[in-house]
């Protein structure tokens, strides 16, 4: 979540009116099950497509912030690699006072986080796109995009040329092995995954015939992180109705 400007100090949450909308979406989310390393502070995303018929999918993401040592927060280890500019951006106090919610956010930019590591996605009339595969690849590429753009070379902008992409950078389905295994809410179930990008390890599982849930990891974080997914229990922002 980006905020530009000058907000006054009472200036609202916007997270709250985000957790209205989650709330009164018609299916449960998930995220990962809860674990010391990986604190989740309701920071969401939420993504909807429709058309005259109304909406077809939402897509609900969760961030979160990792403590690679989670006994002692200020270990170095725990600071996100930042560039010069942002650091210093951040060091600077802002002459003017700020929401207390916009203080809590900038300090935790200067901390790891997972970012849209894990995504439910509500289909109402599911097609071949919208499978569990297709929709594991387009996560995976979604967090190479826009996390590794430095490292896989992509210059900035939106895609190139028309669809289908065939950047070398991307994961295909061809990539996915059908036969892997994830826990959710404390029962293994079968999923999929894919597991030969060398940036981000990716899996999912399909949870009715309209909801798929998926999760992608950078590999320099997989260490730290216990890939087990749980329905996300009731508070600000962390529950749905079901």
């Amino acid at each position: 979540m980006w905020i530009s400007g000058v907000l006054p100090p009472d200036a609202p949450d916007p997270r709250t009116q985000l957790a209205e909308r989650v709330r009164a979406l018609p299916f449960a989310m998930y995220g990962l099950a809860p674990q010391a390393s990986v604190e989740d502070h309701d920071s969401l995303g939420i993504t909807e497509a429709g058309g005259i018929g109304g909406t077809t999918q939402v897509a609900v993401s969760v961030n979160y912030t990792l403590w690679r040592n989670p006994d002692d927060h200020e270990d170095p280890i725990n600071l996100a690699e930042l560039d010069e500019r942002t650091r210093e951006a951040l060091d600077e106090p802002p002459p003017w006072p700020r929401p207390a919610w916009l203080i809590e956010q900038a300090a935790r930019m200067r901390y790891r986080m997972l970012w849209e590591a894990v995504r439910t996605t509500w289909t109402r009339e599911p097609g071949e796109y919208d499978s569990l595969p297709n929709q594991l690849v387009q996560h995976v590429n979604h967090i190479l995009m826009n996390r590794f753009r430095a490292e896989l070379g992509i210059p900035d902008g939106p895609p190139t040329g028309p669809p289908p992409y065939d950047d070398p950078w991307r994961a295909r389905l061809s990539a996915v092995n059908p036969t892997a295994r994830i826990e959710i809410d404390g029962t293994t179930v079968d999923a999929v995954e894919i597991d030969t990008d060398p940036f981000a390890y990716g899996i999912g599982a399909q949870i009715s015939p309209e909801i798929v849930v998926t999760v992608v990891i950078p590999r320099a974080e997989l260490p730290f992180v216990r890939i087990a997914l749980a329905t996300r229990a009731a508070g600000t922002t962390s529950a749905v109705s079901g």
